[in-house]
């Protein structure tokens, strides 16, 4: 384990001991409710029986999405925290998953062509080359399988609610890919803890982009923005009125040509 990884592994641990958002796991989906949180327009068809692997996505959030909907759900996590609360919410709910340690950049641990879905969500941009982990996923995925991955919208990484400057929000940082950004959790995170920032790393769209089609994905679609609709009357300088301005966050949809 680099550098890198023990710090998100111990970042993590925090975040998970603070239960921060995004640690907390989702027992109160149902079918319907699961599929309207991954795919609420049915691109990825009926999933029962399908092979899943959520990268990077422990929390026991999308993995019992996933399960809900008859999937065979594996998730990879770098955090054991992380991935005690898909083991501990799997178990409550009755459902199968398999929860392995480990760092998206190396998944050889899994069989070629193992996965008919591998879904990524917000964690990309903790590691400095998005095309690093493209060319791991392109051979664990079968041909004509699904890879969405979200990542941060490349202009905007680096700026939050905290940066509205009486007018709008202000961009100032390098635009170059796998640049560094740190940055604090704003306090809905984790609720004001005292956690590490975000160690992030820029990923430019063309190297998003290319580095998809150059390990042999077609990109089908594109959804950019939040998951509900913006605010456009929040208050300035709230996170609602940032979402509302700037869509932090991009989902690219892409299939593995055979």
């Amino acid at each position: 384990m680099d550098e890198i990884a023990e710090y998100n592994r111990r970042r993590w641990a925090r975040l998970v001991d603070a239960n921060a958002v995004f640690t907390r796991p989702a027992v109160a989906l149902d079918p319907a409710s699961a599929r309207q949180r991954l795919d609420p327009h049915g691109r990825l068809g009926p999933l029962a029986g399908k092979r899943v692997l959520v990268l990077a996505g422990g929390g026991g959030q999308q993995s019992i999405a996933f399960a809900l909907l008859g999937a065979n759900v594996s998730v990879l996590d770098l955090s054991a925290a992380q991935l005690a609360r898909d083991r501990d919410t799997a178990a409550r709910l009755g459902l199968e998953t398999r929860a392995i340690e480990g760092d998206m950049r190396d998944l050889s641990a899994f069989d070629a062509e193992a996965y008919d879905v591998v879904w990524h969500p917000y964690s990309l941009n903790f590691v400095p080359d998005c095309r690093t982990v493209f060319r791991q996923v392109a051979r664990v995925i079968r041909p004509s399988g699904t890879y969405a991955v979200l990542v941060a919208n490349p202009y905007v990484l680096g700026v939050g609610e905290a940066n509205f400057d009486g007018e709008g929000y202000v961009v100032k940082l390098p635009y170059e890919q796998g640049t560094l950004v740190e940055t604090a959790d704003p306090a809905w995170v984790a609720g004001g803890a005292a956690i590490e920032p975000a160690r992030e790393y820029r990923q430019t769209l063309e190297a998003v982009i290319n580095g998809l089609v150059d390990e042999g994905f077609r990109i089908v679609h594109l959804d950019e923005g939040t998951d509900t609709s913006p605010d456009l009357h929040a208050m300035p300088g709230s996170w609602d009125h940032f979402n509302a301005i700037v869509p932090p966050w991009l989902l690219f949809w892409a299939v593995r040509e055979a």
